[in-house]
C-alpha cells in the first residue's frame, strides 16, 4: 500500500475528522428542513439504532449533534418509522450494527445477505440449521400476513436467562435471519417495536431492480464511503464503518490509493499508518459544540475515539450500577475541537424534567467555561425533548459548577 507520504499533527487529524463527520459547519440559522438532513446522511453515509431510550433513541442524537433542534418527524419520514412514511429514503439493515442506511446502498449489502448462512451471530446462524421449518412457517407467516411483529409467531418468549441480553424466542430468532438474508425488511416502527414484511413491499421496486455488484466491488464502496466520512483514518477504523473483514479492507485501501482516493499518512503518535480522503476539508479551526450520542460515528469505535481525543470512552449500559464509573447513559461533551466532559442525561417525560444524573470535567479544562456551554446545549436539548426544566444531581466533578450556571 506504500509508505507514508505526509506528516499530520493529532489536532490537524482531529480537525479532519470532525470536518468529515460535518462538525465544522455552523447550525443552521433559520429553521431545519429534509435537506439539511440530506446533507447529515451523506456525510455520516448511516444512523446506529438502538432501543434505550432513557434520554432518547440515538438515531435522532447525531442530527441533533450537526444541526440543533429539528423535527423528528422530518426523519422519521425518511425512514419506516412512521405508519406510511412519505419519502422513505432509508432502510434498515447490519450495516456497522443495526443501522438506517440510505436507499442507494441496499445492493452494497446484498453480499452480507448472501452470508447469511454464515452471520457470526450464532443464535441467527444456528435457527437456520436446527430449524428450517420454522424458517420457512415464519416467512409464509409474513407472506400471508405482513407486516408483523414477533409476537404474532405464537411462540412464547422463554423465561429470563443469565447472559441473553434481549431474551428472545425463536419466533423472533426466525425473523431476525430472514431480515439477515434481506428476505423481510422493517416496515414500521410503533413504540419502536419492529414490524416485518417483505422488501419488495417496503423498498422501491427501482431499488430492488439495481444490479447487484460483485462482493468485491461492493466491499471497494463500502470502505470508500467509509474513507470519506472518517476524513482521516487507519484500516481498523475504515474497516469498522461497515464491519468488513481486514483483508478485504487492506484490498480496498491499496486500490484507492492506487486511484488517488486516499493518501498515505503518518499522525504523529498515531501507532498504525493512516490514510487521507484526497479531497477531505482541512479546516484550521472547528466551534462545534455538541452532546454526542454513544452510537454517533464520530466516537462509535472507542479506539479512535481515544486516539483522536485522548478520551477514553466506554458505555456503561450493561455494567451493575454500583460498578459504574460515569453513569448509565452517558453523552460526551464536544466543544471546539476537543471532547470536554459527559454528562448522564434523563429524560423524565412524566415530569417535564430533563435530568442530569451526573456531570464529569476532562483534566486541564476551565469549570467555568465548560459549564456555561454545558449549560447553553443542555437549555437547547432539553427545549427540543418538550421538557420544560433541568435538574442536575450532585454527582461528578462538574455537577456543583453546572448547577451555579443553570
Amino acid at each position: 500500500m506504500g509508505g507514508a507520504t505526509a506528516q499530520l499533527s493529532p489536532a490537524a487529524a482531529r480537525r479532519i475528522a470532525l470536518a468529515a463527520q460535518g462538525f465544522a459547519d455552523p447550525r443552521p440559522a433559520g429553521r431545519v428542513d429534509v435537506r439539511h438532513l440530506r446533507r447529515v446522511l451523506e456525510r455520516v453515509g448511516l444512523l446506529q439504532i438502538d432501543s434505550v431510550n432513557v434520554f432518547s433513541r440515538s438515531h435522532y442524537l447525531p442530527v441533533f449533534a450537526r444541526l440543533g433542534p429539528y423535527r423528528r418527524e422530518l426523519l422519521d419520514e425518511l425512514t419506516a418509522y412512521t405508519a406510511r412514511p412519505r419519502r422513505p429514503e432509508m432502510f434498515e439493515y447490519w450495516a456497522h450494527a443495526a443501522s438506517l442506511v440510505p436507499l442507494a446502498y441496499h445492493p452494497l449489502l446484498r453480499w452480507r445477505m448472501a452470508r447469511a448462512h454464515l452471520d457470526p451471530w450464532q443464535s441467527i446462524r444456528r435457527i437456520a440449521h436446527d430449524n428450517p421449518t420454522l424458517v420457512a412457517d415464519v416467512e409464509q407467516l409474513v407472506v400471508d400476513r405482513g407486516p408483523v411483529v414477533a409476537g404474532d409467531t405464537g411462540i412464547p418468549r422463554p423465561p429470563p436467562r443469565p447472559g441473553h441480553m434481549w431474551n428472545w424466542h425463536d419466533g423472533k430468532i426466525a425473523l431476525e435471519h430472514l431480515f439477515w438474508t434481506g428476505r423481510i425488511t422493517t416496515a414500521k416502527r410503533v413504540h419502536f417495536e419492529r414490524y416485518y414484511d417483505l422488501v419488495e413491499r417496503v423498498l422501491p421496486a427501482e431499488i430492488l431492480a439495481l444490479p447487484t455488484p460483485s462482493e468485491h466491488d461492493a466491499k471497494r464502496e463500502l470502505v470508500r464511503i467509509s474513507a470519506r466520512a472518517l476524513g482521516v483514518a487507519t484500516e481498523p477504523d475504515i474497516r469498522d464503518y461497515f464491519r468488513i473483514p481486514s483483508a478485504d479492507t487492506k484490498q480496498a485501501i491499496g486500490e484507492l490509493v492506487e486511484t488517488g482516493e486516499l493518501v498515505p499518512v503518518q499522525v504523529a503518535g498515531w501507532a498504525l499508518p493512516a490514510w487521507l480522503w484526497h479531497d477531505a476539508r482541512r479546516p484550521r479551526t472547528v466551534q462545534a459544540r455538541a452532546l454526542l450520542s454513544p452510537f454517533d460515528s464520530l466516537i462509535w469505535f472507542r479506539d479512535r475515539t481515544e486516539r483522536l481525543f485522548d478520551f477514553h470512552y466506554r458505555i456503561e449500559i450493561y455494567v451493575p450500577e454500583l460498578q459504574r464509573r460515569f453513569g448509565y447513559y452517558v453523552l460526551p461533551f464536544l466543544l471546539g475541537d476537543t471532547l470536554v466532559g459527559r454528562v448522564d442525561l434523563k429524560s423524565d417525560r412524566q415530569a417535564g424534567v430533563l435530568r442530569v444524573q451526573s456531570a464529569w470535567i476532562e483534566p486541564g479544562r476551565d469549570p467555568r467555561h465548560v459549564a456555561t456551554e454545558l449549560a447553553a446545549e443542555l437549555a437547547l436539548v432539553a427545549q427540543w425533548q418538550g421538557l420544560g426544566a433541568i435538574d442536575v444531581r450532585p454527582r461528578g466533578n462538574l455537577a456543583s459548577t453546572l448547577a451555579g450556571v443553570l
